[in-house]
């Protein structure tokens, strides 16, 4: 009689429809996700950025969840309890067009899209727990934004007052500083940001501006060092002098200069004012010229507004016909309004000092404005007009600078400054290029602000017994600058909360990245109607272990998502200073070498890729394609490979499972491999080595593309040992079985719990399992000897596993302690690999 093992096998179809639905229907049954706070096992908070529910979704957005999915699904089997919750971004100005444009409420089209972007995750198996749901555009929500505005009002942090504000005409409302990207709204590339001056509400970022940089210290490391530059840049901390030029011939006039360099104000030969400064009309008018200037002028406007990069372009600009007076020397010099000059930093206002700026060489060589030198290097030749081809930006020794030639810059700088303050023109400063957050718009599906206007009491705030206030059901949705609110009498008449007489509502509402700034801290209570949280219960889950999101919200985002954690810190409802320990910034999904987007026509429907090749096909082709941080073209062709892959996993383990359903997996940890056939001694070497390396991708550098490989070889190597009936035990065919399924569930889901159940486990689904551990003796790979260069002098040999890849391989000989040794105090340059040859390390 034959045993089980050597009956021939059935190879079932795989129907990846019929698989999914299956295991998505059982995964609900068991509440498999779902997570309570549990003091007793470690916690891991995975999150990905909550999606704006506009259209349907694309393959382009899958790419984001499925890199999360597969790192809380991989964080479970690691023993953590995982917090993986998901909701809607979902007040904003696409769905009010969209009112306007198609003749419906804000709140259908939006709730309309939540539904079909929900019923697209729950099929792509996406872990969430959903009991957390929110959306931002619920009262239930909302309530909470408006409960930190009033407590930012209690404490100076909210405020309002009239100023000129970035005006976007095509959204017809306020945006903040953030929010103008290269002079243009950062929805619309194509439209140029306006000035205009309004009264708005706005938040006191600036208050924390010193420790929002200090703070990300604690972030190094954990944070990509691009999203770090980007906010210290944002931030933009600089030490100077404030100097004052009074306007010739116009009595208490003057422009405040902002100088991190006092030392050359000796060499300024123009005063240089941003197109929009507010004293380039009064100039222009006093000097009879803003007819003539006028077109220049707009001109000006509107090029400082498309400049992708200001440093890059072409410097223009105009005289307005007036100068300023030099306070340290009392010499008269031009005024002129210069397109690189910008009113978001400093003053608005430049000293032009061409000898030694590279932006002033370029402007004065171009209308020939003197380039007076006043700073010579400390060593090194004299320079002069006649060999000074580009400008001397470093320090060195004052020079043609009055009684301060002679000093270093560093002690001109200090004498210079004590000097402008005693003389009354001046002082030493600190200034960030933070501004405050404006919060206020002038449209309707957002956060109405919590503030009545009385005619007696003036500015009163909503009591909290009276929130939420709620937005009314209809507003004429005009887009024409006006809150719709505005319109609304029941809205916006009501009794003053004070003296109980007839006062109006505040109709502006808040800015929609007010609802995205603490979202993650309402996940873990999120149904709580007393508070925005328990306290308690953020202790027990944040800060956020790993946070997962586009580089586009490097400083909008992320900046305000800091603001709002040190706020809620100073009101005792945190106890840390930053809510994200560590942040990925995954790359994009382009077709045809542009980003899927359904305005551009180029996406891949996300239901429609699922009903081709089922959804397990397009997690897997998301994470294989290409490395998680870079960018992946579609290809039609490379997501066929990927389906033909699973299919043929399926087949394999169909084929071997009926056979192998009773077997018991393994030859234990402790076994020896003496009795071991050579084909047995092959494939568990293969599966232990495989599980070794895919472990160190998932653990430390989410390389899923390399991890999937791995998986492929180790498919390759049963194929090539087939028949296993034949000198394979049938406990060793399932462990090796048993651990290409438990390498896959991570990334392929449905899959895995269909080939687990297939290999007779009737019981708990993957979601609980463990994660395996590989046998150190079956892991261990054969070594090559390796020769290290340096700027391609041998240095050293070295012993590493053959196979390595380039970039393991390098890793592997800069973290040897011997070559550690001869790189310090040395700047690696570039590194160059020769998989299981050499490693050339460039340095200087």
């Amino acid at each position: 009689m034959k045993s089980p093992w050597e009956r021939a096998g059935t190879v079932a179809e795989y129907d990846p429809q019929a698989i999914e639905k299956k295991w998505q229907e059982r995964w609900d049954a068991d509440h498999a996700f779902e997570a309570d706070a549990d003091p007793a096992i470690p916690k891991y908070y995975a999150l990905e950025m909550l999606p704006y529910p506009s259209g349907t979704m694309h393959m382009g957005h899958m790419r984001n969840y499925t890199i999360g999915d597969v790192i809380a699904r991989y964080r479970r089997m690691r023993g953590f309890h995982v917090l993986h919750p998901m909701g809607w971004d979902a007040f904003g100005m696409p769905a009010e067009n969209a009112a306007i444009q198609r003749g419906i409420h804000p709140r259908e089209w939006t709730n309309t899209n939540i539904e079909s972007f929900k019923r697209v995750m729950k099929r792509f198996g996406f872990s969430y727990d959903w009991r957390r749901e929110i959306s931002t555009c619920e009262p239930e929500y909302y309530r909470w934004n408006q409960w930190f505005f009033l407590r930012m009002l209690e404490k100076g942090i909210a405020y309002r007052k009239r100023s000129r504000v970035n005006w976007c005409p095509k959204c017809a409302t306020v945006l903040a500083n953030e929010q103008v990207v290269n002079g243009c709204c950062w929805r619309h590339e194509d439209t140029h940001v306006e000035p205009k001056d309004i009264e708005q509400w706005f938040f006191r970022i600036t208050q924390y501006a010193d420790e929002l940089l200090d703070t990300l210290k604690q972030l190094e490391g954990g944070w990509p060092e691009r999203v770090l530059t980007m906010q210290r840049n944002w931030i933009g901390k600089s030490r100077g002098t404030r100097v004052r030029f009074s306007v010739d011939g116009i009595a208490k006039t003057s422009i405040e200069v902002f100088t991190t360099r006092v030392d050359t104000i000796y060499g300024a030969s123009a005063i240089i004012l941003a197109p929009n400064h507010p004293l380039v009309d009064t100039l222009l008018a006093s000097a009879g010229a803003e007819t003539l200037y006028a077109a220049q002028l707009q001109k000006l406007r509107q090029a400082s507004a498309k400049t992708a990069d200001i440093a890059k372009a072409e410097k223009e600009g105009f005289f307005v016909g007036q100068y300023a007076v030099n306070p340290f020397n009392g010499e008269k010099i031009p005024i002129w309004v210069g397109n690189f000059v910008l009113m978001e930093y400093g003053t608005g206002a430049v000293m032009c000092v061409p000898a030694h700026d590279d932006r002033d060489f370029e402007f004065a060589t171009k209308y020939k404005l003197p380039i007076p030198i006043v700073v010579q290097p400390s060593e090194g030749a004299t320079l002069t007009p006649q060999t000074l081809t580009v400008a001397f930006t470093d320090y060195g020794k004052s020079a043609n600078s009055g009684p301060y030639t002679g000093f270093t810059s560093e002690k001109a700088i200090e004498i210079m400054t004590a000097d402008a303050e005693a003389r009354g023109f001046g002082k030493g400063e600190i200034i960030f290029r933070l501004k405050d957050w404006g919060v206020s718009r002038q449209r309707y599906w957002g956060t109405p602000i919590p503030v009545i206007f009385c005619g007696k009491c003036g500015m009163v705030p909503v009591p909290d017994k009276d929130l939420p206030v709620v937005l009314p059901a209809m507003a004429k949705f005009s887009g024409l600058g006006e809150s719709p609110l505005a319109s609304v009498p029941e809205f916006v008449n009501v009794k003053c909360p004070k003296c109980g007489g007839a006062a109006r509502r505040e109709t502006d509402t808040m800015d929609t990245f007010v609802d995205s700034s603490w979202y993650f801290y309402r996940y873990a209570d999120a149904h709580n109607d007393q508070a925005p949280f328990d306290p308690a219960l953020v202790r027990t889950w944040l800060p956020v272990d790993q946070y997962i999101g586009g580089i586009t919200h490097a400083i909008l985002h992320l900046l305000y998502t800091r603001f709002f954690c040190k706020v809620m810190r100073d009101l005792g409802l945190v106890n840390h200073d930053e809510p994200v320990q560590r942040l990925f910034t995954q790359g994009m999904v382009l077709k045809g070498g542009t980003a899927m987007s359904k305005s551009k026509g180029n996406v891949v429907g996300a239901e429609d890729m699922a009903e081709k090749f089922g959804c397990d096909t397009g997690r897997l082709y998301t994470l294989f394609a290409a490395p998680p941080e870079k960018d992946l073209e579609w290809s039609e062709q490379a997501i066929e490979g990927c389906w033909r892959f699973l299919q043929r996993v399926h087949r394999l383990v169909s084929k071997h499972a009926e056979s192998l359903r009773e077997a018991h997996a393994g030859i234990g940890p402790d076994a020896s491999l003496d009795t071991a056939t050579a084909k047995e001694k092959t494939l568990l070497r293969k599966a232990h080595q495989v599980l070794r390396r895919v472990t160190h991708d998932f653990e430390t550098r989410w390389h899923f593309n390399s991890a999937t490989a791995l998986l492929m070889e180790l498919i390759n190597e049963i194929h090539a040992q087939e028949p296993l009936e034949e000198g394979v035990r049938p406990e060793v065919a399932k462990e090796v079985l048993e651990l290409l399924t438990l390498m896959l569930a991570p990334m392929v889901p449905h899959l895995a719990e269909e080939l687990w159940e297939m290999l007779g486990h009737t019981g708990d689904t993957l979601a609980h399992a463990a994660w395996p551990k590989f046998v150190p003796e079956l892991a261990a790979e054969d070594e090559v000897e390796i020769v290290v260069q340096m700027n391609g002098r041998v240095k050293a040999k070295l012993s590493v596993p053959a196979g390595l890849g380039s970039e393991d391989l390098v890793a592997r000989v800069i973290s040897d302690p011997k070559i550690a040794k001869l790189l310090e105090g040395l700047t690696v340059v570039k590194k160059i690999a020769v998989p299981d040859k050499l490693v050339n390390v460039v340095v200087r």
